[in-house]
Parts: structure tokens; sequence; C-alpha cells
């Protein structure tokens, strides 16, 4: 089974969107904290390393058909230390809860930085950019229109309301009458859906 896997690569294995995102947060980890010996669960890395770091979960595996029960997760899991698996879960979260009380997923592995992709009024009242890995990281925030469009990409929130914020007001609220378009977004309440 193994050989089958390096010959046709680890595309293969049942990988789905959440594995995907775990991968990309261990090694989002690796990549901002150095220090922190965080193991390479690269493709490359997996399919370098499978007699140690898959063969323990193949168990059973016979044939291909056989894949389909392979927990991912546990193989990439199983790379860490108990200390990572705690500072993966604080430092590199799954989703950040934005002013509105709605909890959005944060989307690790396009950019250098995960990206929250939230409406405009979720935001209002907050003045700075989320972070993550312990403050050092700011989020790419991908500001959507009502109708969950992408409008802005920042990393500045306090820029974006100082300097675009009246822009895209203009813009957008005769298209989106029924939804909020303070004039100062930073002392507005967030709101999740129409007026």
């Amino acid at each position: 089974v193994l050989d089958g896997i390096r010959k046709e690569g680890l595309e293969c294995l049942p990988w789905n969107t959440a594995t995907r995102q775990l991968q990309a947060r261990i090694l989002f980890m690796r990549a901002v904290d150095p220090r922190g010996d965080w193991p390479d669960v690269s493709d490359a890395a997996l399919l370098r390393n499978a007699d140690t770091m898959l063969a323990p979960f193949l168990g059973q595996v016979r044939r291909r058909s056989d894949l389909g029960d392979t927990a991912l997760d546990h193989v990439l899991t199983a790379q860490l230390a108990w200390r990572q698996r705690r500072a993966l879960d604080d430092q590199a979260p799954t989703h950040y809860v934005v002013p509105s009380g709605a909890r959005i997923r944060l989307e690790y592995g396009t950019q250098d930085a995960p990206v929250l992709a939230v409406r405009i009024q979720e935001l209002f009242g907050l003045t700075t950019t989320p972070t993550v890995a312990g403050g050092r990281v700011p989020v790419i925030v991908q500001l959507l229109s009502p109708a969950r469009r992408p409008v802005q990409v920042t990393r500045d929130l306090a820029g974006f309301w100082r300097t675009t914020y009246a822009h895209v007001r203009k813009e957008l609220r005769g298209r989106y009458p029924k939804h909020a378009w303070p004039e100062d977004p930073t002392t507005a309440t967030p709101q999740r859906g129409v007026r």
C-alpha cells in the first residue's frame, strides 16, 4: 500500500477540507514559531517519511479501496507533542468570534496568515485587526458585502475604517438599503442581518 501511495501521491488518501485545514494550521505554526519544533507535515514530508508517519495508521489496509478508512487527522495530530496540540488550538484557532457574536471560520494555507471572510456589518465596533499566533500575526480580513461578495481585503482594519470605508459605504448603501451603513463604524453596533 505504501508503494502505491508513493507512486500515486497523497491524493489517493481520503483528504477532506477539515484535514487539509489541520495540515495548514500545523504548517502555519511551523512557519511563525520556528523555536516551537513544529513537525513538517507537508505533502512532501508525508511522502518522504511514509514509513514512520503513515504506516502506523494504515492498520488493516491491504488495497487502495481500503484507504477510505484512514483517519488522516490522527496521522497529523500524532506528529505533535501534547504542548503543541494545546498551542495549535490556542494560537492557530479554527474560528474567530466577531463582534456580532458569529463564529467565523479562519481559512489557513492560501496566504502567510489566515483569512477571515466576514460581512462588514458584523465587524462594526471592532477597531483593531484580529490576530493569531499569540498576537504576532494579523489576520487577513476579507470584508464582504451583505450578499457575501468580497469588497475589500485588509490587514489593517483601523486603516480601512479611517480611509476606505466611506467610499465602500457610498457605493453599497444604495444597493443594500436594508443594511446598516453608519458614518462611524467604529462606534456602531455590529449586526448579523438587516436592520
